[in-house]
This record gives structure tokens, C-alpha cells and sequence, in this order.
């Protein structure tokens, strides 16, 4: 069957065919509505990017290898170093239930985006005589990006 013989059949089925082919058009209308639904249902699934999954579990991935040995991101659960939940907008050295060192209880800062970029990479440039030792600072800008997107969607509740 030719490709213009098949668009005349879909959309005039009675039109030019053997009796025995031939259906009443509104038979056709929902048949190709379901196989329209049923293929974009089916192709949408394999044309979504996992790389939002992928990213996140990465952006976990370096948040544990760098720094779940001494902090967590649970809302008041402190251990060696304070929780990390909401960090982006609070005032450094701020939690009432940590015993944060006096450099970091003096530090007069919000916590955002850039201030965390240059204290993940050089703790003691940014709060000398901080209690971050032996951490002396995260290398590569995309791991220390990775971290703080991951504190923020930590916050937001993005997975």
C-alpha cells in the first residue's frame, strides 16, 4: 500500500476500497486516538533524559564523599559539625543547639551560593580559626557546585 493510498484510507476508509475493507469512518476516530495515545505513552517514557536522576544522585555522591563524615542534612540532628539543612540564607555560626567555634559565631554573614563556593574550597580563607579541621577545602569548582546544589535541593525538596 502506497503512503498516499494509507492517509486517504485513515481519513476516507470508505472511499475507493473492496466491501470487505471498508469501515465506517467512526470506528476509526477512536481506534487512532488510542494508537496516538498508546505511542506518545509509549515513546515518552524512552525520550525523557534521566539526567536529572542522574545529576542528583551525583550531587549526593560528592556531598557524601566530602562532607556526611561530619555534617548531616537533617534539621536538627548536630554531630561532629552542624546539620546543613536550609544552610543557604542563614546567618553563619546561627544554630542555637551548636557549639560553634568563636571565629564561626563571629563570622557576619548570610550563607549563599558564593560565600559556600569559596568556604568549601578554603575554610580558613573565608572564617579563619574555624573547627573545620582536618577539612582544608573541596578542589574542583564542579564538585563544590554539586554540593551546593545538593544542600539546596535539600531545602526545596527537589529529589
Amino acid at each position: 500500500m502506497k503512503r498516499r493510498q494509507f492517509i486517504t484510507f485513515l481519513t476516507r476508509p470508505n472511499a475507493g476500497w473492496p466491501q470487505d475493507l471498508r469501515v465506517q469512518h467512526r470506528y476509526w476516530v477512536p481506534l487512532v486516538v488510542a494508537l496516538s495515545g498508546m505511542a506518545c505513552v509509549l515513546s515518552s517514557h524512552s525520550s525523557l533524559s534521566q539526567e536529572p536522576v542522574k545529576e542528583a544522585a551525583s550531587e549526593q555522591q560528592v556531598f557524601n564523599n566530602a562532607c556526611r563524615t561530619c555534617h548531616t542534612i537533617r534539621e536538627g540532628d548536630n554531630r561532629q559539625g552542624p546539620n546543613l539543612y536550609k544552610i543557604i540564607g542563614r546567618k553563619a555560626g546561627s544554630l542555637p543547639d551548636y557549639s560553634y567555634s568563636s571565629a564561626m559565631k563571629g563570622a557576619d554573614f548570610v550563607w549563599d551560593d558564593e560565600k559556600l563556593q569559596h568556604f568549601i574550597a578554603s575554610p580558613d580563607e573565608v572564617v579563619p580559626g574555624n573547627n573545620m579541621k582536618p577539612y582544608s577545602g573541596l578542589a574542583s569548582t564542579d564538585d563544590r557546585t554539586k554540593v551546593i546544589a545538593y544542600l539546596r535541593s535539600v531545602a526545596t525538596g527537589r529529589p
